[in-house]
């Protein structure tokens, strides 16, 4: 049965946010304060934090400098993921994914209908894994933020959660460049 198992130790991971906006500002970035104070209420680091305009080059960039981070485990990003001209997230990020999360998409559009109906299909809210590191891409609203994290990455990235998590699973994410190198 699926739950938290309290024999288990919680194990704090590196989490960096960043927030994809060509107008928002420290002092407006709801959804980054949304992610973050989540972040932190659930015992794990905060590494950094960061705010990029829509532009693919800036994005994919920043991403790529966190995943490169041995303290960033995961990277959260908010914002770009709609179908406006500016919404670049999902083309700027996959490209870096080496392996892709569909059932992330999937949940997550079951969990945000339940919200706000059909309207959920107006993000391309998607998920993956490169240089061994997490990453999730969401919308840009606090409550699509809200969502993602009480829905799915709060138990998928705490190690006492049952059957599986991310957590566990982590130091094998790069174990195919671990068998080539011992070649």
């Amino acid at each position: 049965m699926a739950g938290l198992d309290e024999k288990r130790p919680f194990i704090a991971v590196g989490i960096a946010v960043l927030t994809i906006s060509d107008t928002r500002t420290p002092e407006t970035d709801k959804s980054g304060d949304t992610l973050a104070a989540r972040i932190k209420e659930a015992g794990h680091r905060l590494v950094d934090r960061g705010i990029v305009p829509d532009d693919c080059e800036k994005i994919a960039a920043r991403v790529k400098a966190w995943t490169e981070n041995q303290d960033i485990d995961v990277v959260i990003t908010t914002g770009g993921t709609g179908f406006t001209g500016r919404d670049v997230t999902p083309e700027a990020l996959e490209p870096l994914f080496e392996k892709r999360m569909d059932g992330f998409s999937a949940i997550f559009h079951r969990i945000s209908y339940e919200k706000i109906g059909t309207a959920t299909i107006q993000s391309r809210a998607t998920a993956g894994v490169a240089n061994a590191t997490f990453i999730f891409v969401l919308p840009g609203s606090p409550g699509a933020c809200r969502d993602a994290w009480d829905g799915i990455l709060k138990g998928q990235l705490d190690y006492r959660s049952t059957p599986c998590n991310f957590v566990e699973i982590m130091p094998r994410l790069d174990e195919h460049l671990k068998r080539g190198a011992t070649k």
